[in-house]
């Protein structure tokens, strides 16, 4: 069985903010494979599960707020013994890196992310994520909080299903236990 884990606030008045960016990823990938989000109270979180490949596999957005993410992980991870170290990607937004950039890794520390603080201190730091940049300009003019709650500019809204298109290379092999540490840039139209 295999985790894929979004990191994001619930509810509609977050549905489209930079915090939210792993949710957005999350939900197109469950489009793509054709299933829906169901309410699971005892894993605080919305569940869509699927077989891919003969393996189980669950894509999941907590309902917990995204500083207390860590809560829906240890739920699940204990529910069905999993090991976070080889069956669970995590997805959430940067604030470091620019909108665009992806960048991947097998584990680590929380780098002042609190949601990753949150699952760090429930399942430790051994789990594999997919760090999708949301920097930009505007973060040097407000405050993290309001820049992290603020929505998407129409252009950044753009890019998104491009950046989707490399975000899912990334959850591939995952799935297809090929995941390493790397770093890529997804090209503007203009640079395209």
């Amino acid at each position: 069985m295999k985790i894929i884990f979004a990191q994001g606030n619930p509810g509609t008045q977050y549905e489209k903010t930079r915090h939210n960016i792993g949710f957005i990823m999350l939900d197109r990938l469950a489009d793509q494979l054709k299933v829906d989000f169901i309410t699971k109270t005892k894993f605080h979180a919305t569940v869509a599960e699927t077989t891919l490949k003969g393996e189980k596999l669950l894509l999941v957005k907590p309902t917990t707020f995204y500083n207390d993410t860590g809560i829906a992980a240890r739920a699940i991870c204990d529910f069905y013994k999993l090991n976070p170290a080889t069956d669970f990607l995590v997805i959430h937004d940067d604030l470091a890196l620019p909108f665009g950039t992806i960048r991947t890794r097998e584990k680590g520390r929380d780098a002042g992310n609190n949601g990753i603080k949150s699952l760090n201190a429930h399942i430790r730091e051994n789990y594999k994520r997919i760090r999708l940049g949301i920097y930009n300009e505007q973060r040097d003019k407000i405050n993290d909080v309001n820049f992290v709650l603020g929505v998407f500019s129409q252009s950044e809204f753009g890019q998104l299903d491009p950046l989707f298109h490399e975000t899912k290379k990334f959850i591939d092999a995952f799935t297809n236990d090929s995941f390493v540490s790397t770093k890529v840039v997804v090209p503007t139209p203009q640079e395209a």
